[in-house]
């Protein structure tokens, strides 16, 4: 019994370490954008090329891992100020050479792969790049970045980058995709107030990082929004049963119910663990394969 139970727990160990490993290397946000970029053209009864799926992966984490790379920024002039960060940014700092040598080959690769874009997708991305790149500026300015709902411009710009390879190939399918974005945006959105919620479990309004209001309201009421998110989409999923776009509701249904459940357990685990968790809850498409033709 003492053996069958140390064999349990390496095991159990093992698959914690690789559940941090994903989401410390910035595996985490790519893979999540990537799996439901595939999600939505297959739902959508399209075969996205491979280059587009690479170059969304490729984007996307050098993103995040910028993002991370810009979090921990302070820790050059002053190595002790660690209070503020997380994990995620503490291991960025520690690996910056590896991270920015990786960015550095990866803008290149992003290169090639964009030449392969369609000019409609291409398009699309370039107008959804600037927005980002001036949100992404703005953000990070010591003055204005705690005043703007970070949270919220998370579920706007990840939704769309997502459905962008979709509609630029079938616009016919805009209008039908519509609710499904606005679902998957407030799945994004209520991810990353999650996230909020559980790494600031009590934060100053008054302080100088002190979030925007609409995230401290939303972070009160976080369970009433997941659960008013979970009935929107199964509502969604019950409207379009008779199409072949229902799993996405479907899957958005059940990464909400996730986070619910992970919102009312998150005490039990390390912070870490709940961080990564909250990506892995939104890897929900996989149990929807066997809908898709």
């Amino acid at each position: 019994m003492n053996q069958l139970a140390t064999q349990h727990a390496t095991k159990t160990s093992t698959s914690t370490r690789a559940l941090h490993l994903w989401h410390l290397l910035s595996l985490d946000a790519p893979t999540v954008a990537t799996l439901w970029t595939w999600f939505v053209a297959r739902a959508a009864g399209l075969r996205l090329p491979p280059s587009a799926l690479a170059a969304m992966f490729v984007a996307v984490w050098m993103l995040y891992a910028a993002d991370r790379l810009l979090d921990a920024r302070q820790l050059f002039a002053d190595p002790l100020h660690t209070d503020e960060l997380e994990a995620r940014h503490l291991f960025h700092h520690r690996h910056a050479t590896a991270f920015l040598s990786t960015l550095a080959a990866c803008a290149l690769v992003l290169a090639f792969l964009l030449h392969r874009l369609m000019p409609q997708a291409l398009e699309l991305y370039t107008i959804l790049g600037v927005l980002l790149f001036s949100w992404f500026l703005l953000i990070h300015a010591r003055a204005a970045g705690h005043r703007l709902p970070k949270e919220l411009a998370v579920g706007i710009f990840f939704p769309a980058a997502v459905f962008i390879p979709t509609v630029a190939r079938l616009p016919g399918i805009r209008l039908a995709l519509l609710p499904h974005a606005l679902l998957f945006a407030a799945v994004c959105t209520l991810n990353c107030l999650a996230i909020y919620a559980w790494e600031h479990p009590a934060s100053d309004p008054d302080s100088s990082t002190a979030p925007h209001w609409t995230t401290r309201y939303a972070t009160r009421r976080l369970r009433t929004l997941a659960a008013a998110i979970t009935l929107a989409a199964l509502a969604l999923a019950a409207v379009t049963h008779t199409t072949t776009l229902w799993p996405l509701s479907c899957a958005a249904a059940l990464s909400a119910l996730l986070l619910l459940l992970l919102d009312r357990q998150h005490r039990r685990l390390s912070p870490l663990t709940f961080r990564a968790a909250a990506d892995l809850a939104l890897l929900t498409p996989l149990l929807f394969l066997w809908a898709l033709k």
